[in-house]
């Protein structure tokens, strides 16, 4: 079987992540590029490849095999309606929309297309995400009881010079919660209630900069979680886990830990602590470490794509299980507006 063609949507850094990823695939190679601005005509002509200025007007000139959606994220349901017209499958980047009602739209069509979108939560594709979840699976922490998170980084002034980013919407709920959201809920389940309280104090914009969340989830255990991106702290997932090499590393810090009723486990560092005797604060805690399988999740995402485009395997993450990581996370900016509780009903 020959090589799968796919086409980017978007020739920004994460369509050309992408593109880097497929130069190596054996699966799959680049068929086409869709991008407005005439700066990408220089990288279509370095891939070889046509260059069309929308995605409409490629998928009337040719049919790829499959679809990457790399646009902005204002784009990405009128894109992957796009393509399930076509009948074409497509990988859609994260976050699917910013509108439940919007993503219900594309989730609906889809399924009744029988055409297969999956979303880009890339790391649901990292060894060390993979390895945690087994770890937990297997019964090892017992029943889960607790959750300590965090994502605390600083981001630089500049990065506020585009006024959107001092504006509500363009904080780190919105921007960088929805991917550890989606995380916790790999690892520990589903998440029925949150709260939270948001402070814009540190920089004094419009956005938040920090934000206290806590969370209820349906098997019972609870947790918490702290994010901010104007704190000075090595904790948080690109910064741990060695995944994202744009981002200074401090592989020897974590920013999860999962505790249960037999053992806890750090994450990433894969630091299993467990009783092997009756549980109890006077006895031993044994120490271990969970070996992980390195994998770039990126490459093992296109990879995954490559067979459910092959229909060989059904999306990892549809947009089913995306719209609920939204909805949490929606959730939170709620509840950090409104001082209330908020349940999680999607």
């Amino acid at each position: 079987m020959g090589k799968l063609r796919l086409a980017i949507a978007g020739a920004g850094l994460i369509g050309r992540a992408h593109w880097k990823r497929m130069l190596a695939s054996s699966a799959c190679e680049l068929a086409a590029f869709a991008d407005p601005f005439p700066s990408t005509a220089a990288l279509a002509a370095e891939a070889g490849v046509p260059l069309y200025p929308t995605l409409e007007a490629m998928l009337a000139a040719e049919r790829p095999d499959g679809v990457i959606l790399a646009t902005p994220n204002a784009l990405h349901v009128s894109g992957a309606l796009a393509c399930v017209e076509a009948g074409v499958p497509a990988l859609v980047e994260k976050p699917v929309s910013g509108s439940l009602d919007e993503s219900r739209q594309l989730a609906d069509a889809a399924e009744a297309a029988g055409v297969p979108i999956l979303v880009g939560h890339h790391r649901r594709h990292s060894g060390i995400l993979e390895a945690a979840c087994d770890t937990i699976a297997s019964g090892r922490l017992g029943r889960l009881v607790a959750v300590t998170a965090s994502a605390t980084f600083h981001k630089p002034d500049d990065y506020f010079d585009a006024d959107w980013r001092r504006r509500k919407g363009g904080g780190p709920i919105l921007i960088n919660l929805v991917h550890e959201i989606d995380n916790l809920r790999a690892l520990v389940g589903e998440i029925v209630e949150v709260q939270a309280f948001g402070s814009h104090a540190v920089r004094g914009f419009e956005v938040e900069d920090t934000v206290a969340v806590n969370l209820r989830f349906a098997n019972g255990a609870l947790g918490t979680f702290m994010l901010s991106d104007a704190a000075a702290s090595p904790r948080s997932w690109e910064q741990n886990s060695g995944e994202n090499a744009a981002f200074e590393q401090h592989p020897d810090q974590d920013c999860y830990v999962i505790a249960g009723t037999r053992g806890s486990l750090q994450v990433p560092t894969m630091c299993l602590y467990e009783y092997l005797g009756p549980a109890s604060w006077q006895n031993p805690l044994v120490k271990s470490r969970v070996e992980i399988h390195e994998i770039d999740p990126l490459t093992h995402q296109l990879e995954h794509f490559c067979a459910v485009v092959r229909r060989e395997a059904p999306p990892r993450v549809t947009v089913r299980d995306a719209i609920r990581t939204l909805a949490v996370t929606l959730a939170v900016e709620e509840a950090a507006r409104t001082g209330l509780r908020v349940s999680i009903t999607s």
